[in-house]
């Protein structure tokens, strides 16, 4: 089959994966063909033509399950451009209401029925990552909080979920095409991987020192090898003033970044003199330990499975006209649902 729309059952029959596919996440041209949506969109286009109902004009809503931080909205109305329909949406990185409506599209339902499945998919994911990032970011006040959740999913939406999570209000992402999407660059210093490769700590911290480009911070994983106020102190005297900060993420099989271990590097460096040294931790973060480390004194938060792993809000789409007459399901109300916030996008 050529890569065109999928108009029918037979097109759907005619259609194969490679063998020498080498992932099996969808690719931009295949989800503008319809391949991610539900088949039983493409049954209802199939009826839709055969019973001369093609064209019949309607209007369609998509309302939020539960409150948040909305984002995807640019992604859906990409899908939508090539379209023969109007479409009002709130902005990305709105914050929005239980049951409040974030899209409305008018037009043929035969016409962009065939997204809705990866229209609401994309509002829903990325919606319940971007609030999820807003709770931490509202925990951490001032003090950065970046994303460092790539690790936790599929690398086909790695980008989709840090992007997501710097809309609801990360300052930084760790994932490359992630902070590229929203304009930034990546955030990030080393793994405990080149740590243990070379072999001590502050060796990689005086060659991460020497190699990389200025205007990055000098934050240096002390938690590989020796006590981390030990190993602290250690990097402090030989890096000094070139040494911005040091990063706690402490191993849960040793208790993890704790309360007690944070005051005591805090304390010990300060007592050497070194409190120009920020303290950045990740490991397992929430808003409620977020909130605990901030007061205790930590200068910046990594956070990973907390936003990767965050509920999705689910999104519905809903015809709320036909041909120009209100219409609902049961339980749903008829008609066009007033939200003045919407604006025209399309």
């Amino acid at each position: 089959m050529s890569e065109r729309e999928l108009k029918d059952l037979n097109d759907v029959k005619e259609f194969s994966i490679t063998k020498d596919r080498k992932l099996f996440s969808a690719t931009s041209e295949e989800i503008e063909q319809g391949l991610t949506t539900d088949i039983y969109f493409i049954k209802t286009r199939e009826i839709l033509e055969k019973l001369g109902h093609s064209d019949t004009k309607v209007v369609a809503e998509v309302f939020a399950s539960s409150p948040g931080i909305v984002a995807g909205i640019d992604e859906a109305l990409n899908l939508l451009k090539t379209k023969e329909v109007k479409v009002w949406a709130l902005e990305e990185g709105a914050k929005i209401e239980k049951k409040e409506v974030v899209m409305r599209i008018e037009g043929s339902y035969n016409d962009f029925g065939i997204f809705e499945t990866a229209i609401l998919g994309t509002l829903a994911n990325s919606s319940g990552w971007a609030t999820a990032a807003k709770e931490c970011k509202e925990a951490a006040g001032e003090k950065p909080m970046l994303c460092f959740g790539a690790r936790h999913v599929h690398p086909a939406v790695a980008p989709v979920m840090e992007r997501a999570a710097l809309i609801g209000g990360a300052d930084g992402a760790s994932c490359i095409l992630g902070a590229k999407a929203t304009g930034q660059e990546p955030a990030g210093t080393v793994p405990h991987a080149l740590i243990l490769t070379v072999g001590d700590t502050l060796e990689v911290a005086q060659a991460y020192h020497d190699l990389m480009p200025e205007n990055e911070p000098r934050t240096i994983l002390v938690d590989t090898f020796q006590d981390e106020a030990v190993e602290s102190l250690r990097l402090a005297k030989e890096l000094k003033a070139n040494l911005d900060g040091i990063r706690l993420d402490t191993a849960s099989e040793r208790g993890g970044v704790t309360p007690g271990l944070l005051k005591e590097v805090r304390a010990r460096l300060d007592q050497a003199g070194y409190e120009h040294v920020n303290i950045f931790i990740s490991g397992g973060l929430t808003p409620a330990r977020i909130k605990e480390f901030d007061k205790l004194g930590a200068s910046g938060f990594g956070v990973g499975s907390y936003i990767s792993s965050a509920k999705a809000i689910n999104m519905t789409m809903d015809l709320k006209e036909v041909a120009g007459q209100p219409i609902a399901k049961r339980g749903r109300i008829p008609g066009i649902t007033n939200n003045p916030r919407l604006k025209r996008r399309i």
